[in-house]
């Protein structure tokens, strides 16, 4: 038996190439706004937390009675562009032949449940994964909640689970739940970041990924 049985995957910079869109709709949220806004670096890195956590970290002097007028401007602003969004090369090859070869596939992502469906209906790659769970609907990353539901409802012992994600948040995550983890670089945080934390690998690219995979 292969030692993976259950392979979970963040979504925004993991498998759809957004984390870019993600950052440049903060910013543009910022200006609507009259705010100054994040830095590009400081956009990207908050990619994967919950809205109010992003928005604390990005924008810390915005009083808290102006949150709700921000995350407005952010989705009007992601909304309008959502559509131009593609996963990654390879990716949808991958999760085919994941499913193929009998792995159990689950998504663990920063994004409402709403905002994921809408993503899963645009691709369709919503076949491929047994469960998923999103920040709306446990405490969100780096808390290990979401990693233990979907470890619940698959029936995998978390010695059989992989974390797969491109952000310190998805590492931290796997790190608290006992979970083996996989850091891809080519989405919303640099390699030096990632680095800072412990993975079984670090891969540039999507068939990097896939490659290491077929030997796990």
């Amino acid at each position: 038996m292969k030692p993976y049985d259950l392979i979970v995957f963040d979504w925004d910079g993991t498998l759809m190439d957004s984390a870019a869109l993600i950052a440049e709709s903060m910013q543009a949220a910022c200006r609507s706004l009259g705010l100054e806004p994040p830095t590009t670096a400081t956009a990207r890195h908050v990619i994967g937390m919950s809205m109010l956590a992003a928005v604390r970290h990005a924008v810390p002097h915005l009083p808290e009675a102006d949150f709700p007028e921000l995350f407005e401007q952010y989705r009007r602003h992601y909304l309008s562009r959502e559509a131009e969004l593609q996963p990654f090369d390879g990716v949808s090859e991958l999760l085919q032949r994941l499913e193929s070869e009998g792995r159990l596939l689950a998504v663990a992502t920063g994004k409402p449940r709403v905002g994921l469906e809408r993503a899963f209906q645009t691709t369709g790659f919503k076949r491929h994964f047994v469960a998923s769970r999103c920040a709306d609907e446990s405490r969100p990353k780096p808390a290990p909640d979401m990693l233990r539901h979907l470890i619940d409802v698959s029936g995998v012992e978390a010695a059989r689970t992989l974390m797969i994600g491109d952000t310190s948040h998805d590492l931290q995550m796997a790190a608290n739940a006992g979970v083996d983890a996989l850091a891809v670089t080519y989405g919303a945080q640099p390699p030096e970041t990632l680095r800072q934390h412990p993975a079984r690998a670090y891969l540039d690219s999507v068939a990097a990924l896939s490659s290491w995979l077929r030997e796990a």
